[in-house]
């Protein structure tokens, strides 16, 4: 396929490059492990092992190669996985964490920054594999440093496997106990999921579906102080036209995605997947979702109206994005994790921002609770209630929803978690001290809604 970039398109690319901190957030390379089955942990373990060494071992001499070349920052390399509880039907959860640790070397050797797909999809059940990967993520989320971990829980389809979200809340609170030491730095590679895309590039979510094919190359563009520039210079700009403004700027920054992931394809002799083109802050000043939603008018993110704004710049980043190119997938939209934004800090700091309205800002958002540090007394039953709350947001909407939420051990409500890089820091934020207890403890699935009797 020929694809091509104007010589328009590349100034206006360097100019966004040295001003607006626009990057290549990841490339991710989706590798196929179910040929690696054997009959122990050890032998599962050397298999992946040796196969993601052989597949992506130029995976990040390549991903810098193109970064001079076109004097484009591409901040991350990753890999991810076919989730690895389809390989594990027959091995108890100590051996699943053999399988881990194998992970996590494998990731070193290439270095690469994370590894996901130590996963489960459990939306409407447990197979042998699912419940004991489950049972090995807190030891190996501890004793890992690149390994991440993702459970899908509900689909529109299936509804919410609400045994699944008990467990979870059980899952996060026992792998934030094993990493005390660090802030429960372990609860920020592990996500769980409504609706989990297959084809995802950005961690600690992403994994490599049923669907993908052997080896995928899949790209992560992230641009939000492009899109605040722009934004900002249209003070008084109409809805439509300032939708429009954010649209074809979101067309840029993916077609600057696209031509990293074009090549990047063609370097390594994999196929070329998708650009998610999702606008993921970091804590580096003017990389900041909030700081956009503040430009469009917003005193501070957390009033009335920020679940409006975020309803706009997630549409039109969307709508840019598939102008730009025919592979746009993965999740496609604007983060809000409270740890990675200034903005979001600062608008919680100030008490704007309350946990029940970044609930409702996860309905229109790209993914859902993100980075969320709560105190580290709160109950496993209350957290798995708010993964259910999330997942029949993204169940309902027909969409992707996650919590991503660290239950910070010895921290209360104010304290300060500090993680450091690109996972930031985050104010322990308040949850509601009512009890959903026996409303989780429910056995069963919650259906799906009408609306998925669709075929």
């Amino acid at each position: 396929m020929q694809f091509s970039v104007s010589k328009e398109e590349v100034l206006e690319t360097v100019k966004m490059l040295q001003a607006e901190n626009l990057d290549i957030r990841t490339i991710t390379m989706g590798i196929n492990i179910l040929d690696c089955y054997a009959d122990s942990g050890e032998k599962i373990g050397q298999k992946i092992y040796e196969k993601i060494v052989n597949s992506a071992s130029n995976l990040v001499t390549v991903g810098e190669d193109i970064a001079k070349k076109y004097g484009i920052p591409i901040v991350n390399k990753r890999v991810s996985i076919t989730p690895l509880a389809m390989l594990v039907n027959n091995l108890p959860a100590d051996e699943v964490v053999i399988i881990g640790k194998y992970l996590d070397k494998a990731a070193s050797a290439i270095g690469i920054d994370f590894l996901g797909g130590f996963s489960a999809l459990v939306h409407k059940g447990f197979t042998k594999g699912d419940i004991a990967l489950i049972s090995a993520i807190p030891e190996t989320l501890a004793t890992t440093e690149r390994v991440c971990s993702s459970v899908n829980v509900a689909t529109t389809k299936a509804g919410i496997n609400m045994d699944a979200v008990l467990m979870m809340g059980q899952i996060i609170k026992d792998t934030a106990k094993l990493t005390q030491d660090r802030d429960g730095i372990g609860c920020a590679k592990l996500v769980v999921f409504c609706n989990a895309a297959e084809d995802n590039p950005f961690m600690a979510g992403a994994f490599h579906g049923q669907g993908e094919p052997e080896t995928t190359i899949n790209i992560g563009v992230s641009g939000p102080g492009v899109v605040l520039n722009a934004v900002k210079k249209h003070p008084t700009a109409d809805f439509g036209t300032l939708a429009n403004i954010i649209k074809n700027t979101a067309f840029k920054i993916t077609r600057t995605g696209e031509l990293v992931g074009r090549e990047a394809s063609e370097k390594l002799g994999v196929p070329f997947g998708i650009i998610d083109l999702s606008l993921a802050p970091t804590p580096a000043i003017g990389d900041s979702v909030a700081d956009i939603l503040e430009a469009m008018g917003l005193e501070r993110v957390g009033t009335h109206g920020s679940t409006a704004a975020l309803a706009m710049l997630n549409d039109a980043i969307k709508k840019g994005g598939a102008m730009a190119s025919s592979y746009v997938g993965g999740l496609s939209g604007a983060f809000i994790p409270v740890s990675e934004d200034e903005g979001m800090i600062r608008a919680l700091n100030a008490g704007s921002l309350t946990f029940d309205k970044l609930e409702a800002m996860t309905s229109v958002c790209s993914v859902g609770l993100d980075m969320v540090a709560i105190a580290g007394d709160t109950t496993a039953d209350t957290i798995a209630a708010i993964i259910a709350d999330e997942a029949a947001i993204g169940m309902i909407n027909r969409k992707t929803t996650a919590v991503r939420i660290i239950p910070a051990p010895n921290k209360n409500e104010g304290d300060i978690v500090e993680f450091g890089g690109l996972l930031g820091r985050a104010p322990v934020m308040k949850t509601n001290q009512f009890s959903a207890t026996s409303f989780v403890n429910r056995q069963g699935r919650i259906p799906a809604p009408i609306h998925s009797l669709n075929n």
